[in-house]
């Protein structure tokens, strides 16, 4: 028998005064209803005992659960131990497994389900996850982007494993769903005169992994409307997984419009949760940065085994509040680009400090394409690429390209290169050698290089599910053609000695190849995504 945890107001409740829908909770037979006590608007969650999924959710009269999948944890507990403790009009739902405790909380009056996790180990499917499976008719609006639904995979036909579909030449996919973490604070699905809207508040990801620009799925529309919290995946995965309290975050039901992020979640401090840390046993970091490429957005970065953080940067200063004590690995972040690093140690309730400075080359060079700022920004297809398959119809064609130094735009040149699509990209132009030991000058002269592949193993799809996010590591050789380019592991920087007596003085020809051991067919073929691309 599966635990649940259900949003349940019998009908009736949601027409009568307010004083009729008392807040509490009250158990009948294998199941908990927590109500919520907010009047016309009131939604109540029924638990079942056994182990905690959500069964039934009503919200002014509507049904917004789905009855034949659950809101659960993970894939479901399985079996947990289920309590409930209502004292100071906070009701606290405690599921408790072997390594697993979880918190449904509500307050007397308000329509929001605040929720932690703690995780004393990963679990086994290798992922950590909050999932609604809500009901379709009552809420058939997903995430939707420029005004379409990119997650709904209902009735498409499968094109790419079980995560991509296809739709009249249009791509869907959950993973299309996803936002980066830093703007990721609000997501949600809606329908008439209703929404229901996973907020992730203040410290709410310091306890996943990937980082500030990591993305993970939100939605995916099936027979349910499933709306997600991911605290950890093996999706594109760039760092080791942490365990601990993750959250707060929240569940929160409206009459359609997104909720502020602003959640006050304050009132946990005194809840006794496990592992949580409150606001009292938490130090700032505040701090300088200098030598990032003007016009780029800059964020400062923290790490360490047990948790994250991240702050925009702004006039070359800094200050981050609400860090757990202990030593952290402080990333300066151009773009998404890694530009410098540092460590600090922050203490509860004090401030320390620390200065950054960017170590990215910034040399004098003879043409640039691209911003170095660790993402394929302006690029051809860029702006499509994490909502849609690159075989879309929508996509612009792939190549291959011939880009031509001076006249060429920078929307014309890949933002992805794949073997077996658009293998080489050619750039052609005017220029002479700024730098010695460069060739010397002979006429009209070409330069092929097949080495722009990544040192590092990755998955040859992750381009094709809406990421290009890496791990910032950083390869260089001594030489004079630059290039930035990324894998989903990877940030690489890579210099290309191009052999004296190569290039010349007038026009010149250089080709970039992939090349690669790995086999894979079309889009699934080994390939890259380019950052810039600089000769000097």
């Amino acid at each position: 028998m599966r635990s649940v945890i259900q949003f349940f107001l019998f009908g009736l409740l949601a027409f009568l005064p307010s004083t009729f829908a008392a807040f509490g909770v009250t158990t009948s037979g294998s199941n908990m209803v927590v109500d919520s006590g907010a009047g016309l608007v009131t939604t109540s969650k029924c638990i079942n005992t056994a182990n905690g999924d959500i069964t039934s959710m009503l919200f002014n009269g509507k049904q917004l659960q789905d009855s034949s999948k659950f809101t659960q944890l993970s894939s479901g507990l399985g079996s947990a131990t289920v309590t409930s403790n209502v004292a100071n009009n906070i009701a606290v739902i405690t599921i408790k497994t072997s390594t697993i405790t979880h918190y449904y909380i509500v307050k007397s009056g308000v329509n929001t389900l605040y929720i932690g996790t703690f995780a004393s180990a990963e679990p086994t499917v290798g992922e950590l996850r909050f999932i609604a499976r809500l009901s379709k008719s009552a809420l058939p609006n997903g995430i939707m982007v420029n005004g379409e639904s990119v997650s709904e995979v209902n009735g498409p036909t499968a094109i790419e494993g079980s995560d991509v579909f296809l739709l009249n030449g249009q791509t869907r996919s959950k993973f299309y769903s996803s936002v980066r973490f830093i703007q990721d604070q609000v997501h949600g699905v809606t329908g008439s005169g209703v929404g229901v809207f996973m907020i992730i508040p203040g410290v709410g990801y310091e306890t996943s992994s990937g980082g500030p620009f990591f993305r993970d799925i939100n939605n995916q529309g099936t027979a349910q409307q499933e709306l997600y919290f991911y605290m950890n995946s093996g999706h594109e995965q760039t760092e080791s997984f942490r365990t601990g309290f993750f959250g707060p975050y929240a569940m929160t039901v409206t009459t359609g419009a997104a909720p502020s992020a602003s959640l006050d979640t304050s009132f946990m401090d005194n809840l006794g949760l496990q592992g949580y840390v409150p606001a009292s046993g938490r130090g700032t970091v505040s701090g300088s940065y200098s030598g990032t490429l003007s016009g780029q957005p800059v964020t400062i970065g923290f790490k360490n085994s047990a948790a994250q953080y991240w702050i925009a940067g702004s006039g070359g200063s800094f200050s981050r509040n609400m860090i757990k004590p202990g030593t952290y690995t402080v990333t300066l972040f151009q773009g998404e680009i890694e530009a410098g690093s540092g460590s600090v140690t922050v203490n509860a309730g004090q401030t320390s400090t620390i200065t950054l400075t960017s170590t990215v080359s910034k040399p004098s060079v003879i043409w640039s394409i691209g911003t170095v700022d660790g993402t394929p920004a302006g690029f051809l297809n860029a702006d499509k690429i994490q909502i849609m398959h690159p075989s879309d119809t929508r996509m612009s064609s792939w190549g291959p390209v011939t880009f031509t130094i001076g006249s060429s735009s920078a929307s014309s040149f890949p933002m992805a290169q794949f073997k077996e699509v658009n293998n080489p990209t050619t750039i052609n132009g005017r220029h002479r050698p700024l730098k010695s030991p460069l060739p010397s000058l002979t006429p009209e002269g070409s330069y092929s290089t097949a080495t722009l592949m990544p040192l590092l193993n990755y998955p040859l799809d992750s381009v094709t599910r809406g990421t290009w996010r890496g791990i910032n590591q950083v390869c260089e050789w001594v030489t004079y053609f630059h290039a930035f380019h990324r894998s989903s592991l990877s940030t690489v920087e890579d210099d290309f000695a191009i052999p004296s007596g190569t290039l010349v003085a007038g026009s010149n020809t250089i080709a970039i190849n992939v090349i690669s051991g790995s086999s894979g067919d079309v889009f699934l073929s080994p390939n890259f995504v380019y950052d810039s691309i600089e000769l000097f």
